[in-house]
């Protein structure tokens, strides 16, 4: 059984997807020259659909069935992310006082996301640069992380720091 039920190219990375069942289960970033994989059900066809429409479109919206496994902790912080408009972004700190937890945390809880772009953790930066992304402080996920924030924002409005 292969690892992912589809993989598609994006400039910055290829993105894997996972089903289980009748919910899509994971999203992965996978490094850039990494094999591309024709969707193999109904429901990763229906994914990797959508996430091409937004990486054409980054107003795009999803709208599939989700598998989303985590803590009471995680899920706030998650449905804290998913309500930051696309083209926008808030600290770890800011979304620590929505969910009255720490800003390392929610780091964390960023990084244990496995839905992301349909939980937009790339929105959350930290307070004095773009902060980590998928527990990565560098290689391609972070350059996935300024590409997607590029992508949302526009270069002339996010000005991104090393």
């Amino acid at each position: 059984m292969a690892e992912f039920d589809a993989v598609i190219g994006f400039p910055a990375m290829r993105v894997g997807v996972r089903v289980r069942g009748d919910r899509v289960a994971a999203i992965s970033f996978l490094p850039p020259q990494g094999e591309l994989i024709a969707p193999q059900s109904a429901l990763a066809e229906r994914a990797a659909r959508q996430l091409e429409r937004y990486r054409e479109d980054p107003d795009a919206r999803f709208d599939l069935p989700l598998l989303v496994e985590g803590t009471d902790f995680q899920r706030r912080v998650w449905q804290a992310l998913g309500a930051i408009p696309c083209g926008r972004t808030l600290t770890y700190g800011e979304i620590a006082r929505q969910v009255a937890g720490e800003a390392r945390a929610v780091g964390q809880a960023c990084g244990d996301n496995r839905l992301p772009l349909v939980i937009p953790c790339h929105r959350a930066v930290a307070a004095d640069g773009i902060g980590g992304f998928a527990h990565s402080t560098g290689g391609f996920k972070l350059e996935a992380k300024r590409w997607l924030l590029l992508h949302e924002m526009g270069p002339e409005r996010f000005e991104l720091t090393p």
